[in-house]
């Protein structure tokens, strides 16, 4: 099968389609993916054909980041940035899709790619994540609290589904009146269509962290996370392994690709929490491209893969997006939570409900103290077992090869194919 993948984001949302890309390859399939053209030399690395798409990533963090927690802000934020790059991104998909036997999308290009799919009458299968299309009365949309009563919590679910819907709408309205596109029917992969099989939902979570909800229908999937060992053979710096080796294990620091405009008191607020509990720290500034001088206690890095530098912590601090929070659980280690925006405080109540680490401190409450009161607290013995436990459950499972099976199942049920 030609097969492509659409996704959009940071590099937690592009990271794990690569060994999902080389699995597909490795069955036979021409795979294409289609991911911003900021990240076209990292997965390029791995020989897998990239169609790189317009847009800074970064812009979309600053818009998320601007919105903290208020839904509206951050509903008017994806759509703003949407519509800034939707001309050449829509362009850019519809030729990377143009031979395609099989799309698989993410969250940015659902509406998209699936209408795409349908008006060439080929499959496609939605990967979710973090759970945003799957309702359920287990929890409520991610962006928002526990309701606490299961009708109320579905809704929540639905609405954001028929928000995400209308503004996809609204959007390419704009964006086919500026840029002199035609008109065109807009279809949902979530609502059921007589003239096609519903497009079925591969959850790539591990369901240790997230438990699959007697609420989804048979075509929503539980697949585990989509990891590799690729970063095995990473190829450290001296710095970096000297500093490992000089002393004893650090915290790894990680806020991926938040940008905030409070930064630097960020980064002051983690070296004194660091200083007061008698802790080395190695801190990967990511985007907010932080940078320190070196020191015996603290190494500033960009970035170095999580699946090399976390075994090799004693535990981690980060935002809570989900690709740094499987890492941080696959490693086995305390994780401490700094939610920022989006679906990171879901995350980080899950970590604290998993008992891998301590409550999650939203960024905007973070201190010097909250946090070395946090860093204290995830050196106790019962979040060390635990976490461990966690780790190894998740290194046990193969969400790659799950999620292969389920998608070549699927094309096959849709060509009638036998196996």
């Amino acid at each position: 099968m030609k097969i492509s993948i659409l996704t959009y984001g940071s590099r937690g949302d592009v990271q794990p389609f690569i060994p999902l890309s080389l699995g597909l390859m490795a069955r036979g399939h021409s795979v294409k993916l289609v991911d911003p053209a900021r990240f076209q030399n990292f997965a390029e690395e791995y020989g897998i054909h990239i169609v790189p798409l317009a847009g800074e990533p970064a812009e979309l963090s600053r818009h998320l980041n601007d919105s903290a927690s208020n839904v509206v802000k951050m509903v008017r934020g994806l759509m703003t940035h949407a519509v800034e790059i939707g001309a050449d991104v829509l362009r850019q998909s519809e030729q990377a899709c143009s031979d395609s036997d099989l799309i698989i999308h993410t969250f940015m290009h659902a509406v998209g790619a699936h209408t795409l799919a349908c008006e060439k009458n080929i499959p496609d299968i939605h990967v979710q994540l973090f759970p945003l299309f799957t309702p359920t009365g287990d929890y409520p949309n991610i962006i928002l609290p526990d309701l606490r009563v299961r009708s109320l919590n579905r809704f929540t679910h639905e609405l954001s589904h028929k928000i995400v819907f209308w503004t996809s709408r609204a959007g390419y309205a704009q964006v086919r009146r500026t840029a002199g596109l035609p008109k065109r029917k807009l279809y949902s992969p979530f609502d059921d269509n007589r003239l096609r099989p519903r497009t079925p939902v591969l959850c790539a979570w591990s369901p240790t962290v997230i438990t699959p909800s007697r609420d989804w229908p048979s075509s929503v999937h539980v697949t585990g996370y989509l990891f590799s060992d690729l970063a095995v053979s990473y190829e450290h710096p001296a710095e970096l392994r000297s500093f490992l080796d000089s002393g004893k294990p650090p915290i790894c620091i990680s806020f991926g690709s938040m940008l905030n405009r409070n930064a630097e008191n960020i980064d002051r607020i983690v070296g004194e929490s660091l200083r007061q509990t008698n802790n080395r720290g190695i801190i990967l500034s990511g985007w907010s491209e932080l940078k320190g001088a070196r020191s015996n206690e603290i190494l500033y890095m960009e970035a170095v893969p999580h699946q090399w530098l976390l075994p090799r912590c004693k535990m981690i601090i980060h935002h809570g997006g989900a690709g740094t929070t499987s890492a941080g659980l696959r490693s086995g280690i305390p994780n401490i939570v700094i939610p920022y925006t989006a679906d990171q405080p879901f995350w980080g109540k899950r970590v604290h409900a998993l008992g891998a680490g301590p409550k999650p401190i939203p960024v905007k409450e973070l201190s010097t103290e909250n946090l070395a009161l946090a860093i204290d607290e995830s050196e106790n013995s019962a979040i060390r077992n635990r976490v461990q436990i966690v780790g190894q459950e998740l290194r046990n499972e193969d969400g790659v090869e799950s999620s292969i099976d389920l998608i070549e199942k699927y094309a096959n049920d849709f060509y009638g194919k036998e196996p």
